[in-house]
């Protein structure tokens, strides 16, 4: 089993930063692929973005690309979310997700483990 547990959510201004964090305890974290998702009230869940076992690749969907940053420290069981420049749109639950054969979807179906999220609040 993997638990994954998000932290680092909170409110923000537009504009500004957060960086939020998903600590992975139970199997080898080095091993597997990670993603970020997200969920606003009312849509559906989207792909944020994804990381490779060892860092190699990253992905990302058109409309955090240049504002976001996925990375990991395999040390540290931890793969993060740099968010700058966020805006209101931003807004949602924040979930990470390990996908156990490393592909680095953007289809949350793909990973096998998720957290529980983070609550992201810009306002205006």
């Amino acid at each position: 089993q993997v638990q994954l547990i998000e932290s680092g959510g909170g409110l923000v201004q537009a504009g500004g930063s957060l960086r939020l964090s998903c600590a992975a305890s139970g199997r080898t974290f080095s091993s597997y692929a990670m993603g970020w998702f997200r969920q606003a009230p009312g849509k559906e869940r989207e792909f944020v973005a994804a990381i490779t076992s060892q860092g190699g690749r990253t992905y990302g969907a058109d409309s955090v690309k240049g504002r976001f940053t996925i990375s990991r420290d395999n040390a540290k069981n931890t793969v993060y979310l740099q968010m700058n420049n966020v805006k209101p749109e931003d807004t949602a639950v924040y979930y990470c997700a390990a996908d156990l054969y490393g592909r680095g979807s953007p289809s949350y179906d793909q990973y096998e483990y998720r957290g529980l999220g983070t609550q992201v609040t810009v306002s205006s």
